[in-house]
C-alpha cells in the first residue's frame, strides 16, 4: 500500500489542499504545523512498531471495540506517549474481525464531518492520517483536557444509568431504551432542555446515517467551565453498516415502545417521522421545536454527497454509504 494522494484535505475534506488545511491545524493540532503521516509504518505490518502500540494499549483506559492509542503533540509532532505522559490525541488504527476493515477509519471521520458540517452537531475535532505506508487511522483531540492539561470530569451513560458487566451483563452497554436516557438528561443535567435538543438530534443522526453502534457509553455527560454538566460532543459516530449487518438501534429497547410505534415501523422495524415525533415528545422536547429539529435530516442534503464524493473511502464504499443515507432519508420522511 503507498500513501494516497491528497486533493481533499484529510481533515475538512474540502478542495484545493495536498496536506491539512489551516482550519484543520487550527481545530484539532492547536494550530501548529503538523504532517498529515505518522512517523510510523503501520502497526499491522511492522513487528517493532506493533510492539510499541501494544505497550501503548495498556496504559490507555478508553474502551471500545477499536484498539486505540494515546498520541501526544510534542511541539509539531505526533508521538505514542510515554509512561506518565497525558495524551492530547486518541488515534484509531484500521480494526480487526470486520468486513471492510481498511474503510474504518475514512468512514468515521467521514461520518464525524457531516455531523459538524451539514447538521452543525458538536463533535470531537477529528482527522484522518496515516502511517508511512499508507495504511490510515483515525485521530480525534480529547476534549476531556482542561488547558493545563488535567482532565474535566467526564462519565458515560452506562455510569450514569448504574450499568456494569458485573451487574448486567456482558451486553450491559445496550440493555437500555433511548428515552431512558433521555429521562436521565432530565434527572442529571441543569440545562436539561436545551441538552434534551441536542440528544434528539444525535438519536435522529444516528438513525439516519446508520451507526448501529450508539450504545450506552457512546453518549456522555461531560463537566462544564461551570461545574455542572451538558451533553459531551459527539463522539464514536460511523456508518456500521458498511461493516456489519447490524440492527437499525444499538439499545435493546429500540427507540419507543412497542405500544407508541406507528403501524408502519410496528410492521418494518423501520421508524418514520411520526415515530421520531413521538420519540421527541416522551424525552420532553417542547413540541413546537421538534420539526424544525427534524427537518434538515428530512431534506436532501448535498452537502452530504460532496463530503461522501469527497472522502477517502473506496468508491464502492462511497456508492454504498450515499445508498444508506438516502434509504434512511426515504424511510424518515414516511409519516
Amino acid at each position: 500500500m503507498s500513501l494516497p494522494e491528497i486533493k481533499y484535505c484529510p481533515g475538512t475534506l474540502k478542495e484545493g489542499f495536498n496536506t491539512y488545511s489551516p482550519a484543520t491545524l487550527r481545530n484539532v493540532f492547536s494550530g501548529k504545523k503538523v504532517s498529515h503521516i505518522l512517523p510510523y509504518p503501520s502497526p499491522r505490518k511492522d513487528e517493532e512498531t506493533n510492539d510499541l502500540f501494544i505497550a501503548n494499549r495498556k496504559r490507555i483506559s478508553i474502551s471500545g471495540f477499536q484498539e486505540k492509542a494515546s498520541i501526544i503533540l510534542d511541539k509539531n509532532n505526533l508521538r505514542l506517549t510515554e509512561p506518565g505522559e497525558q495524551g492530547t490525541h486518541i488515534l484509531k488504527p484500521i480494526p480487526i474481525d470486520l468486513k471492510n476493515v481498511r474503510e474504518v477509519p475514512a468512514n468515521e471521520h467521514l461520518t464525524m464531518q457531516i455531523a459538524e458540517q451539514v447538521f452543525g452537531m458538536s463533535t470531537a475535532a477529528n482527522a484522518l492520517i496515516f502511517f508511512q505506508d499508507g495504511e490510515p487511522a483515525y485521530i480525534t483531540k480529547r476534549f476531556d483536557l482542561r488547558e493545563g492539561g488535567e482532565k474535566w470530569n467526564k462519565e458515560d451513560f452506562a455510569s450514569i444509568a448504574g450499568k456494569t458487566s458485573e451487574n448486567a451483563g456482558s451486553d450491559y452497554k445496550y440493555e437500555y431504551d433511548y428515552v431512558q436516557i433521555g429521562k436521565l438528561i432530565r434527572q442529571y443535567f441543569p440545562a436539561w432542555r436545551i441538552e434534551i435538543e441536542k440528544y434528539f438530534v444525535m438519536v435522529v443522526f444516528n438513525y439516519l446515517f446508520s451507526n448501529g453502534d450508539a450504545h450506552l457509553k457512546n453518549f456522555a455527560a461531560l463537566e462544564s467551565k461551570n461545574g455542572d454538566y451538558l451533553l459531551s460532543p459527539a463522539y464514536d459516530l460511523i456508518n456500521t453498516r458498511l461493516h456489519v449487518n447490524d440492527s437499525y438501534f444499538a439499545l435493546s429497547g429500540g427507540l419507543i415502545n412497542d405500544e407508541l410505534r406507528s403501524p408502519d415501523y410496528y410492521r418494518t422495524k423501520k421508524p418514520g417521522k411520526m415515530d421520531f415525533i413521538t420519540f421527541g415528545k416522551k424525552i420532553g422536547v417542547v413540541e413546537q421545536l421538534i420539526e424544525r429539529l427534524l427537518s434538515p435530516f428530512c431534506e436532501r442534503q448535498k452537502q452530504v454527497e460532496e463530503l461522501i464524493d469527497h472522502s477517502y473511502l473506496s468508491t464502492a464504499s462511497k456508492r454504498g454509504y450515499l445508498l444508506n443515507y438516502n434509504t434512511r432519508r426515504n424511510h424518515l420522511n414516511k409519516i
